[in-house]
């Protein structure tokens, strides 16, 4: 069987891209080779069988093309397909600068939001328009670009962060020279805003940021100031994002969940939460509700986010998981990543998904053999698992490899032209909104 990746037993397909871009502050990463074959005017790519002796007569769809240059046209006119191509129409710089500005915003609104950075070079008006009211107003009201795949990462202690637009199939470069030079990490990405938290000296911060925007600021410190998991969720139609942070041990005493809430600018005490171990420090987010891992009590945490309590839902693992994620799905989805198997050559990945009512997991799929093969070459190789939308993705620190998988479609993809997972960088979902508000 022919390891390489590429296909699939349930359906695959290759992402790649291979266009060499640079966006005003944002650059292609890939820098793949195009190669095309220059077809002059008026030259055929081969030989017309037509009139040859001896040939016989073809269907129209089976019949080759002549490119000609039908008489009396100028020298840079060519007939193509029975359409004349003519030159390109000069543009009037005075008429263009008094396009109306309702029309410009419906202009903008179908650009992709990465190739808008390049357009803020063009003038003062484009530059200043990403925070014009009613363009961010537009904005709001059309659909999302789609999903990306942010990468974080430090290069000799500056932040980098690369941008892969799954609809484009392109990865993109943004700058966050913007940031303030913390020692910090990733938390997380929600509605256009992304969380970092870290260290500014000796004092533990967080901050959120818009990265399309270019915009950030620091939230407040905590009640109980100490680094712990944490999580953004963001609002869209109340404007507004919160961030938790669970409770975790510090020294001989427990800290309780805090969460900070952007309308009212500050932390309120939560319950402590009653979990002595935890099993892993991957949480998901769905249905206004947060989920993790514990062996004690054995099963899952349930924290609903309204009434600010938490609740143990003791549903029962896959026996021999070796190591699990919880991956957040659409509307009240959860699912459960994680190999099974003792024996290295025995090992397999596989998708499960809770059924709330039994409270029970239920597998849903596995990962194809020649995919795990090559995504995970060595038993105690390690990897990360993401998700949203019913969209999971799969990193290998090692192989710098990226593995999509779509729950509703089944379909397993490769991620080409980057390398996703290093020793050193994080990757998350994101969604390029220039209307998710930092205030």
């Amino acid at each position: 069987m022919d390891d390489s990746p590429g296909e699939s037993s349930e359906s695959g397909s290759i992402v790649s891209n291979c266009h060499s871009l640079k966006i005003g502050g944002l650059h292609n990463d890939d820098g793949c080779p195009r190669q095309e074959s220059p077809t002059r005017i008026g030259e055929s790519r081969s030989a017309s069988p037509i009139g040859c002796v001896g040939s016989r007569n073809t269907s129209p769809s089976r019949q080759k093309v002549i490119k000609t240059k039908p008489r009396g046209l100028d020298e840079e006119t060519v007939s193509k397909f029975g359409k004349v191509v003519h030159p390109d129409v000069q543009m009037e710089d005075d008429i263009w600068a008094m396009l109306p500005e309702d029309l410009l915003n419906e202009i903008l609104l179908r650009v992709p939001p990465f190739m808008i950075f390049r357009l803020r070079s063009v003038c003062k008006r484009w530059n200043s328009i990403l925070q014009d009211s009613s363009f961010l107003k537009f904005h709001s009201q059309v659909p999302s670009h789609g999903p990306c795949l942010l990468t974080f990462w430090k290069n000799l202690q500056t932040p980098q962060c690369s941008v892969f637009s799954l609809p484009l199939k392109a990865w993109y470069r943004i700058p966050l020279t913007f940031l303030p030079q913390w020692a910090f990490w990733l938390v997380g990405s929600s509605g256009g805003l992304v969380c970092f938290s870290g260290l500014d000296g000796i004092t533990f911060k967080t901050l959120v940021c818009n990265p399309l925007t270019q915009t950030w600021r620091t939230l407040p410190g905590m009640h109980n100031n100490q680094q712990r998991q944490m999580i953004m969720v963001v609002d869209r139609i109340d404007c507004s994002f919160k961030v938790i942070a669970t409770g975790d041990i510090y020294g001989n005493r427990s800290l309780p969940t805090e969460v900070y809430d952007s309308k009212l600018d500050r932390w309120s005490l939560h319950q402590i939460m009653p979990a002595v171990n935890l099993c892993s420090s991957k949480m998901a987010y769905c249905d206004s509700r947060l989920y993790l891992e514990t062996l004690s009590p054995l099963g899952l945490m349930m924290y609903r986010l309204d009434p600010g309590y938490w609740e143990h839902i003791p549903a029962r693992f896959p026996r021999s998981l070796l190591d699990g994620y919880l991956v957040a799905g659409t509307q009240k989805r959860l699912f459960l990543v994680g190999r099974i198997g003792l024996h290295s050559n025995l090992q397999s990945m596989r998708i499960w998904e809770l059924d709330h009512a039994k409270i029970t997991w239920v597998e849903i799929s596995r990962m194809p053999p020649k995919y795990f093969r090559a995504l995970l070459r060595l038993s105690a190789e390690r990897f990360e698992c993401f998700g949203q939308d019913n969209l999971i993705c799969f990193t290998s620190w090692n192989q710098g490899k990226g593995l999509l998988y779509d729950v509703d479609k089944k379909v397993w993809s490769w991620i080409a032209g980057c390398a996703l997972q290093s020793y050193n960088s994080q990757v998350c979902f994101y969604e390029p909104r220039f209307d998710a508000s930092i205030c």
